[in-house]
């Protein structure tokens, strides 16, 4: 047998399992730094509202606030994320983190002096709205330059499950803490944690930079351009672009506006306001893990059927009066919601030329967020008038929004 024929015959060497992403230094930095952030993150969510309904008692100047969150984070996102691939996801992320970090300190350090007043939250609102149009499009390709392609599944599941976790476990303590020492505690607490991602990031290296192309880069906006024509040209993804914008515009305000301000004049405690957040936390990681174990080829049928149960439930949370009833509801609401968003996501995936895939998941999140602001002040103002009267006029029209869609052969047809 010759040496060649000797070796076309040996058996092939079996290729080793992949390393998993927690055995991976410079991930596992940035995971526990990014977690401890994401738990420090609920005291802001629950202590803001609370604080600017002490402040008021009026649900039309929460919904202002979030709305001075809401527009920068809406009008600057597209631009975020160019930031991000021409300068480095870690530098954006650290810039954003420190300015956050500040931000939320300067809120509690004038809260525990007595010396906050309205137009400051606003102001702050609107600059922490800023950092996150920055932040947002910086943590999927952070992820990508900190481990290989094969570990990437597994490290999008760790840090995808412990941000739920994050939310599921966060903001009943937080409503607690909030509670008993006072939300200036509770900012303070949100400012110290993100010095541990600050850390995580002055640790973990810059991804390397890419080889110019010999033409040069197109500019900022000829790439935002690039990535709204691609969806403006593609029918059902243009179809479910607006689908997704009117369906969050009638349900994100309600739902934040609405359960704070019952959370405050029903139970006159923070803490029902964080348990509440827990369990949409909660719902939306059962319906993640169920859409993984279910797979569905007619995904346009199961976006207006979940639509059209999302509006059912938003419009019975108004008559319900007691603490579990709303939080077993939005545990339901929850469940639905992560379930399809799961389900698009990977429609998505597999649709989208991977060139323009992240400029296109741009567009299709500034959909989601970009009339969230109008919806939070409509809301205040809705939620003044009645509280049942908002939640039932918001699921109508989600319910009108769903069944609109189902008229479309474009939505139908998102398989």
């Amino acid at each position: 047998m010759t040496a060649e024929a000797a070796f076309a015959s040996a058996p092939e060497a079996p290729r080793p399992a992949p390393v998993h992403p927690l055995r991976n230094r410079n991930f596992v930095v940035w995971w526990l730094g990014a977690t401890t952030s994401l738990l420090g993150d609920q005291f802001y969510l629950v202590a803001l509202p609370w604080v600017v309904l002490q402040l008021t008692g009026s649900a039309v100047a929460m919904g202002t606030v979030a709305m001075c969150a809401g527009i920068p984070r809406a009008a600057l996102m597209l631009m975020g994320g160019a930031v991000t691939d021409r300068i480095s996801p870690r530098k954006v992320l650290m810039a954003a983190a420190t300015a956050r970090a500040l931000l939320v300190g300067a809120i509690g350090v004038l809260l525990g002096f007595h010396a906050l007043h309205l137009w400051q939250i606003y102001v702050l609102a609107s600059a922490f709205g800023v950092a996150d149009a920055f932040a947002m499009p910086s943590a999927g390709p952070l992820l990508r330059s900190l481990v290989p392609p094969e570990q990437l599944p597994a490290a999008n599941s760790v840090w995808q499950s412990s941000a739920l976790l994050a939310g599921i476990v966060g903001p009943a303590p937080a409503g607690v803490i909030t509670k008993a020492l006072g939300a200036a505690w509770a900012f303070l607490l949100d400012a110290v944690s993100f010095l541990f991602v600050i850390a995580a990031l002055w640790f973990v290296p810059d991804p390397p930079r890419p080889p110019a192309p010999p033409q040069g880069k197109p500019s900022v906006w000829s790439s935002i351009r690039e990535g709204i024509a691609y969806v403006m040209k593609d029918v059902p993804l243009r179809s479910l672009m607006l689908l997704a914008a009117a369906l969050n515009f009638c349900l994100s305000g309600p739902l934040t506006v609405g359960l704070a301000y019952v959370a405050k004049n029903r139970f006159s405690s923070p803490t029902a306001f964080g348990g509440w957040i827990a369990c949409v936390a909660a719902g939306t990681l059962i319906g993640m893990l169920l859409a993984g174990t279910f797979k569905s080829k007619r995904r346009g049928i199961l976006l207006v059927g979940t639509g059209a149960i999302l509006g059912v439930a938003m419009a019975c949370m108004g008559l319900l009066t007691g603490f579990w009833p709303m939080a077993f509801l939005l545990l339901l609401m929850g469940c639905f919601s992560g379930f399809i968003n799961v389900q698009l996501q990977a429609w998505l995936q597999q649709r989208v030329d991977r060139s323009v895939l992240g400029r296109v998941s741009s567009v299709l999140m500034l959909s989601s967020f970009g009339l969230m602001p109008l919806s939070m002040a409509v809301a205040g103002v809705a939620v003044e008038w009645s509280v049942p009267g908002t939640f039932a006029i918001g699921g109508a029209a989600v319910t009108l929004v769903a069944a609109f869609g189902a008229l479309h052969r474009e939505v139908r047809g998102i398989a």
